[in-house]
């Protein structure tokens, strides 16, 4: 078989990086724990396209600097996505402007990219909003999860799921009859290990799992810790 000039495999904090000389190599800041940055890099993958890897020592505090933050994102997150001299931040922006520039999982109608960004801002503000606080302070927090704020975001991820259980009941996506930005963005985190999260899904939300299986056969998607920069951390409580 011919091998992919456009192939590009990350594994810890190790690239190995095959791809032609006249394609644009994308730079993806960020690091394994982040669902964030792991929808971009499903994306990008999902897309064919080149890219490669930049580590972002988050957990020791390097987005919280002021010299990172200068230098790279003055909102101290990550993604970060540099496409030639134009940078981009926000999954939601960076997943947009790649489905747009490759014209693929954007939605095939005005009508389904309406809707495709209905349920990026729903993701953003609600599933991983709450999913990603709640997991970090189960997993990686510095210090133990206060029960009341973790019982508050349980009962948001409840609700959260519960809507996007039903939206998804006779339905393989969540727009249209095909994957789109939105499956993307709306399962970034929830394929890490349970027990970082401590939350199941599968024997609650049975159309949001089905559907999960349904994204893994996305070409192009794999498990997050496989492809993106840094080292697995064990669930501190």
């Amino acid at each position: 078989m011919t091998p992919n000039p456009f192939h590009i495999r990350h594994r810890m904090r190790h690239a190995i990086v095959t791809t032609s000389p006249a394609v644009t190599l994308y730079r993806l800041h960020g690091f394994c724990q982040s669902g964030n940055t792991f929808k971009v890099a499903f994306l990008l993958r999902a897309l064919n396209q080149p890219w490669e890897a930049k580590f972002v020592d988050f957990m020791n505090g390097v987005t919280r600097t002021g010299e990172w933050r200068d230098a790279t994102n003055e909102m101290g997150e990550v993604p970060v996505l540099d496409d030639g001299g134009r940078r981009l931040t926000q999954s939601g922006v960076i997943l947009t402007y790649l489905a747009s520039k490759h014209g693929a999982y954007g939605g095939q109608t005005e009508d389904e990219r309406l809707e495709v960004l209905r349920w990026l801002l729903f993701d953003n503000h609600k599933l991983t909003s709450y999913f990603a606080s709640y997991r970090f302070m189960k997993a990686f927090g510095a210090t133990a999860p206060d029960p009341a704020v973790m019982a508050w975001l349980r009962g948001r991820l409840d609700s959260s799921f519960a809507i996007v259980d039903k939206h998804l009941a006779g339905r393989s996506y969540m727009v249209g009859t095909g994957a789109t930005i939105a499956d993307v963005s709306m399962c970034g985190y929830l394929f890490y290990p349970v027990d970082e999260s401590g939350y199941e899904i599968a024997d609650r939300f049975p159309n949001v799992q089905a559907w999960l299986q349904r994204v893994r056969a996305i070409p192009g998607w794999a498990d997050p810790y496989d492809i993106l920069p840094g080292e697995r951390i064990l669930p501190r409580w």
